[in-house]
């Protein structure tokens, strides 16, 4: 077990959580809904990423939320604060050491569909990465070449749309293209995305599920859509944006993984 697992587990507990979230832009009031919860700063734990973007408080909220026994990171580091890809490894890899088995991913996201209106809710289907980073450049082994064929598991997929139905709420499937960042796409990037087939454009979330591929998570993501994307409305997208509007759509967000997880 890593230093940090060790450390996550004697601050949070020793039950093993089986689900991990990872929240994005404006998300963290999700956890707001754990039982029992104990949040441990990432500064407090060994190679967890430093640093900070507004709307992403940066710990690990451990609790029952779906009855289950979760961990959460609440924020993540992103490719345009260091240039890394793989800033998120050292979390995920401590998740899967202390239990974790599912993982679920969130983000703040533009809609390309002017008929996903801010505060919609997407499960991602699949993504698009034409950005030339991918976190396992420089991995050495076999291991490296994953298999990204329904990464974004079918199953989960279909336990997120059975708990939409009963609490609901519209659950379309879209596929994300990654962008990253941190200045927002322009007008014609967003139409070349749309051309390609993307549903949704984010700074996140597509270097984490090459990684949690790798590391052997079944995994299922959803996205916010906190603005129409540039050229799409008459004004701009904006970081602000992008917190209040994620912040506004938590609760839904969080009766949502809920419901999925407690029919895991």
């Amino acid at each position: 077990m890593t230093e940090a697992a060790a450390r996550l587990r004697a601050l949070g507990g020793d039950e093993p959580a089986t689900v991990g979230l990872v929240l994005g832009t404006g998300l963290g009031p999700v956890t707001d809904a754990f039982e029992d919860a104990v949040a441990i700063p990432y500064a407090d734990l060994p190679g967890f990423p430093s640093g900070g973007v507004s709307g992403h408080a940066r710990r690990v909220v451990v609790g029952r939320f779906g009855g289950r026994r979760v961990a959460a990171l609440d924020g993540r580091a992103h490719v345009y604060e260091s240039g890394d890809p793989a800033a998120m490894r050292a979390p995920l890899e401590t998740l899967k050491a202390i239990g974790v088995e599912t993982l679920i991913l969130t983000a703040a996201v533009g809609a390309l569909d002017p008929g996903l209106a801010p505060g919609s809710l997407v499960a991602v289907a699949d993504h698009i990465n034409l950005a030339g980073y991918n976190p396992l450049i420089g991995v050495a082994g076999d291991g490296r070449f994953v298999d990204m064929v329904d990464a974004y598991s079918p199953r989960l997929r279909a336990a997120l749309a059975r708990a939409a139905a009963v609490e609901g709420l519209d659950l379309p499937e879209g596929v994300l293209m990654w962008f990253p960042g941190p200045s927002f796409e322009t007008p014609a990037e967003i139409r070349a995305a749309r051309v390609l087939g993307a549903d949704l454009v984010g700074m996140s979330l597509a270097p984490e599920a090459v990684l949690a591929r790798w590391l052997g998570f079944e995994l299922a993501a959803v996205a916010t859509v906190v603005n129409l994307a540039a050229g799409l409305a008459p004004a701009g997208p904006s970081h602000a944006e992008s917190r209040t509007v994620a912040g506004q759509a938590a609760d839904r967000l969080a009766r949502l993984l809920a419901r999925a997880i407690e029919r895991l």
